[in-house]
């Protein structure tokens, strides 16, 4: 039986209280919405004891229980609705993705060495020197790019698709080694490289997009500087 029938069965006994109907709700598991609130509230008002009616501070309190009650339904509905039209735009902007090139956060790069590479090294201070070794898809190191000194922020290089001898290299997939020495410590470097969205995972709990870049895994679409190169 639920919470609002109990209290219109036993009303000419012992109307309860909205806060003894709320306890008995919660612990019975029951869901107390504000429209059986408001039947609650309106049997205990015309079922009081006419000798000894309800106090006027509790009964404000009931009031204001049913104001937060209605509230928080209301915020409920809106949450719902601004999750529905996240969603909406989440897919809208994937669908827009799918097939775009991107310069993303990655040392890796489905490189055609038909043609030059351009690519972004994150310097976080000056520096006197700045180093590029390009790996093949077997670890070996072709080419060793010299930047020279840099200022802090991001500076661009562009491969031209040869290996140190000269000749150019195969197309396939390549890692970008950026290196300096800050502080008397080698440090690694963030590179920024182009590649293409082949497909976009759209978060089922409201988290970031994922791109899934050909030939180089997934990346989140913060880790993106620039769309529709």
């Amino acid at each position: 039986m639920s919470v609002i029938s109990d209290v219109l069965a036993n009303s000419s006994v012992q109307t309860p209280t909205i806060k003894d109907s709320l306890t008995s709700a919660a612990t019975g598991g029951q869901a107390l919405g504000k429209d059986a609130f408001l039947q609650l509230l309106v049997t205990q008002l015309k079922n009081q004891n006419p000798l000894d009616p309800q106090d006027n501070s509790e009964f404000v309190a009931q009031l204001a229980q049913f104001s937060s009650l209605e509230g928080i339904t209301t915020l409920n509905d809106t949450v719902s609705g601004l999750a529905s039209s996240y969603s909406s735009s989440q897919a809208l902007q994937a669908s827009s993705l799918v097939g775009r090139s991107v310069i993303a956060q990655t040392d890796k790069a489905v490189v055609d060495t038909s043609k030059s590479l351009n690519g972004t090294v994150v310097v976080p201070s000056s520096v006197s020197g700045v180093s590029i070794k390009i790996n093949n898809a077997e670890g070996k190191t072709i080419r060793t790019l010299e930047l020279g000194s840099q200022s802090a922020g991001n500076s661009s290089f562009i491969w031209d698709g040869k290996d140190d001898a000269g000749v150019v290299a195969p197309a396939g997939t390549y890692t970008f080694g950026a290196t300096t020495t800050i502080d008397d410590t080698n440090t690694s470097l963030i590179t920024y490289l182009p590649a293409t969205v082949n497909s976009v995972t759209i978060s089922q709990t409201g988290g970031e997009l994922m791109l899934n870049l050909a030939g180089m895994g997934s990346v989140a679409l913060s880790k993106v500087q620039t769309i529709g190169i």
